[in-house]
């Protein structure tokens, strides 16, 4: 007889846009066996995506690839050598050493989170105590997506209330720009965008899974988008696909931002570009044609004028008048608080609203290299030393004898060989939480399968013990977690307990019916309109309209490098899973054949790749998905796990964005030698 099992329903927190469903089996002693697909989920169906399958059944359930007790420092900087320690000890250590600087300067605490895990408590509630000490934030979506959230809430007023992704049933047309869903969102590759009844377009430099299943695809060189986007809005003015109606009744500056687009005929964008002027015109009038969907994806703004370009891109709804009605809208995020999330209070910023401004990831190790602005450093969610740019240089900061680093992670990342103090966290599979989709307008449960590992703790818990261990007693800091799910649950209308959205996995929000996309015509700008011409982008120096510009294209004998997520990979998440890092592959360069043979290296070849901020070598991939004059390395992975110690964020640089100081690591130019050797 089969000993008995029990099935638990809960949702994946990862930094994704499918917010998969899971169910997994728990043994009679408490133990995962495995971990499944929801077939009852309605984004996913049953699957997990394949690098999550093998990580969630891999390394999260491996003790002795787990943190499971507090570790304190008793090597160099670096080494990763460690003792156990209780948590009274660690945490007495860490409230010893942050507390001396709250009389001196507590601004000099730095702290750094990202989405390693996405669920609400899990990455928010540490921000309290953060905020509490008056520590200063790195800006967490300046490693990824600031560029388009300030460039779309110039336009719209918001980046974060997009198109209800059920509403594709209408539309004649999605466009997706930028945007790699077979890498990225593959169940949004597998059925969302293959059921649509309408005509895909694709715009990326890279011919992807999702661009060579597409209608159409329409393959820019890197950092021309603006100019791509002017020549479709051209095309529409010309061939009378515009909404002169809503333009004057809802936008401002419709008018300026065609006068513009008038001499940005296909022949110009094709120049521009490389899009043959055939496809220009087709683009212009699958979109035009309408009711269309936009989907612009965060890799499109990774560019040194990246905020331009999603200014641009952004201009087409509007021109079209594709907003308002069933089939139509854009997507860039679906953001808490269309689900009735109230991310001040999940945060803290109600409560200890007076802290220093953010700093960026781009300033993240020169911020870090100055002790007169940092002595300590606090990270959770996160892995730096993977994820950040100008690697070399954060590595010497976070060196430093005299900067105290503490890390909450489940495994030892680059990063936490760097720390003084680790603090085991526990995973997803391990405590009760609330998942906010981005892509679709849905809430999910998270639900507690099984115990932490060893010593481990969920973030929250962490993060309340060591508010106790510096004396504070503010209700904020150690409010408990069912206190906070059952607050935040009241305040999306859903009507839920805890309880019932665990029966029920995930519900969709606010209720079966496509929501639409400002169906009241009413946008959150200052003007009540869409601003194609805005002043607030004037007054912050960027111009009232967007610009019909394209990056200059590289020199003679330099390449622009692209550094997309791989199938994979999930930033530098699961790096340490032996079977994802199977099936991942060795890192590559990959070129065109002609550019190969222009540098006088062929397939499997050796070629080192240099830039201002390092250099790194590795076997060159052949390749007919890229346009001339481009290569790719795919991003992700430990750093420590391979044999030079790098990935490719030792060739990145610190250089930001036009728009909120983000990452412009698509503009990135690089030198490419052959090395006197083959791989392996």
């Amino acid at each position: 007889m089969n000993p008995p099992t029990r099935d638990i329903r809960t949702t994946c927190p990862r930094d994704c846009y499918d917010a998969c469903g899971a169910v997994v089996r728990v043994a009679a002693d408490g133990q995962v066996i495995h971990v499944r697909g929801d077939p009852d989920h309605p984004v996913s169906r049953g699957k997990l995506c394949r690098k999550c399958t093998l990580a969630y059944n891999g390394v999260f359930l491996d003790r002795d690839e787990r943190l499971t007790e507090p570790l304190v420092r008793i090597g160099p900087k670096g080494a990763g050598q460690f003792r156990g320690a209780s948590w009274e000890e660690a945490l007495s250590l860490v409230a010893a050493r942050l507390g001396a600087l709250l009389a001196d300067d507590p601004a000099r605490i730095v702290y750094s989170h990202y989405t390693g895990s996405f669920a609400l408590l899990s990455y928010f509630f540490p921000m309290r105590l953060m905020r509490r000490l008056g520590a200063t934030e790195v800006a967490p979506d300046t490693i990824c997506n600031d560029a388009g959230h300030t460039a779309l809430s110039y336009v719209y007023g918001t980046s974060l209330d997009g198109f209800d992704p059920r509403t594709a049933a209408d539309a004649h047309c999605i466009l997706v720009w930028g945007a790699n869903p077979s890498a990225s969102a593959p169940h949004q590759h597998e059925h969302w965008l293959h059921e649509a009844p309408g005509a895909v377009i694709v715009v990326d430099p890279v011919r992807t899974a999702t661009a060579a299943q597409a209608d159409l695809h329409l393959q820019p060189f890197p950092g021309s988008d603006a100019a791509l986007a002017f020549g479709l809005l051209h095309v529409l003015a010309r061939d009378g696909l515009t909404d002169e109606r809503f333009m004057r009744e809802h936008a401002i500056g419709g008018g300026e931002l065609l006068e513009l687009a008038a001499p940005c005929d296909p022949a110009w964008t094709h120049d521009h570009t490389g899009v043959p002027a055939q496809a220009v015109e087709r683009a212009a009038h699958l979109y035009g044609a309408g009711p269309s969907l936009l989907w612009i994806g965060q890799g499109l703004q990774r560019q040194p004028t990246g905020g331009n370009v999603v200014r641009s891109v952004a201009a087409l709804p509007a021109v079209t008048g594709n907003l308002g009605r069933p089939g139509s809208g854009f997507l860039y995020l679906n953001g808490f608080g269309n689900r009735g999330i109230d991310e001040d209070y999940l945060s803290g910023a109600d409560s200890f609203p007076d802290v220093p401004a953010p700093i960026s990831h781009m300033a993240l190790a020169s911020h870090l290299a100055d002790a007169a602005r940092s002595r300590a450093f606090v990270c959770w969610n996160v892995n730096p030393m993977g994820s950040c740019p100008d690697q070399r240089r954060l590595r010497r900061a976070l060196e430093r004898e005299d900067l105290f680093t503490v890390v909450a992670d489940l495994f030892a990342t680059d990063t936490v060989d760097l720390a003084d103090v680790v603090l085991p966290a526990a995973s997803w599979l391990e405590f009760d939480d609330l998942v906010v989709p981005y892509f679709h307008r849905a809430l999910s449960a998270q639900v507690k399968a099984a115990e932490p590992l060893g010593e481990a703790l969920p973030n929250s818990e962490i993060f309340r013990r060591l508010a106790r261990a510096l004396g504070f007693d503010d209700t904020p800091l150690l409010e408990p977690d069912e206190a906070i799910i059952a607050r935040t649950l009241a305040g999306t209308g859903a009507g839920l307990e805890f309880s019932e959205l665990a029966a029920r996995g995930t519900v969709w929000m606010p209720g079966e019916a496509p929501a639409l996309q400002f169906a009241d015509g009413r946008y959150p700008t200052p003007s009540g309109r869409v601003e194609l011409a805005c002043e607030a982008a004037a007054a912050d120096g960027h111009g009232r309209l967007p610009r019909p510009i394209a990056d200059a294209r590289p020199q003679r004998g330099r390449l622009r490098l692209l550094s997309p997520a791989s199938p994979w990979s999930l930033n530098t998440s699961f790096g340490n899973d032996e079977r994802v890092a199977a099936r991942d592959g060795e890192l590559t360069l990959s070129l065109t054949a002609a550019d190969a043979g222009a540098l006088e290296l062929s397939d499997g070849q050796l070629a080192r790749v240099t830039s201002p901020a390092g250099s790194l070598v590795v076997p060159v991939q052949i390749t007919d998905a890229l346009p001339a004059g481009v290569g790719l390395i795919p991003k992700g992975g430990w750093p420590k796990l391979r044999a030079d110690g790098a990935n490719v964020n030792v060739l990145t640089s610190a250089q930001a964005s036009d728009m909120g100081a983000s990452t412009a690591i698509h503009g990135l130019e690089v030198v490419v030698t052959p090395v006197d050797s083959r791989a392996p």
